[in-house]
């Protein structure tokens, strides 16, 4: 099988909504079996932006807030969009400054993900940031947030039971156990992660 090649075939595409952070259109398609259909898609205009702070004790600071999609309180790590002109890690000093007030002299990429790539062109990038400074936190108008401080042990154990669902979150929190258990292993096993 050729990894590049389509086999979806467009027959036409239908421009059907759009808002500042979104658009959807719908396409009348030959599906890879040559039967007709419809595949609809949603173009995000931005990225989606995740940081895990990290401070040299492996604490880290969450986001707890209510997600209006899911009519429900989310905890998660600090995130937000990012126009796709701006550069990433701008957006990621930024967002993680105004969500919770850290300042970070050590970036890292963790991961790059597509969040919902069945219906949409979402992209995900999330950072570590490490080596942190605190300052006032400048949350937006639309954001009501609660930040708690708590070991990364317990964030993971979160995200083990199923308490944090978010995926940016999610994704990186387990990236960052392998890492610390990598640099522990490293360490010669010092260190409890």
């Amino acid at each position: 099988m050729d990894e590049n090649n389509n086999p979806w075939k467009i027959l036409k595409s239908e421009f059907v909504f759009e808002s500042p952070w979104i658009s959807l259109t719908a396409h009348d398609v030959l599906n890879p079996s040559g039967n007709p259909g419809t595949y609809s898609v949603v173009h995000f205009k931005n990225l989606a932006i995740g940081i895990l702070p990290l401070d040299q004790d492996n604490n880290t600071w969450i986001v707890g807030q209510y997600r209006f999609p899911l009519g429900k309180y989310s905890w998660e790590i600090p995130e937000g969009g990012g126009k796709l002109d701006e550069p990433p890690l701008a957006t990621a000093q930024r967002e993680l400054l105004e969500e919770t007030g850290i300042k970070a002299e050590q970036w890292d990429e963790l991961l790059r993900m597509h969040l919902s790539n069945s219906v949409s062109d979402e992209l995900a990038i999330v950072y570590i940031a490490r080596k942190l400074t605190f300052h006032q936190s400048q949350p937006e108008d639309t954001e009501q947030l609660v930040i708690k401080k708590i070991p990364f042990e317990e964030l993971y154990q979160m995200v083990v039971n199923g308490e944090v669902t978010d995926s940016l979150s999610v994704a990186a929190v387990l990236k960052v156990k392998i890492m610390l258990m990598q640099e522990a292993e490293l360490k010669g096993g010092k260190d409890i992660y």
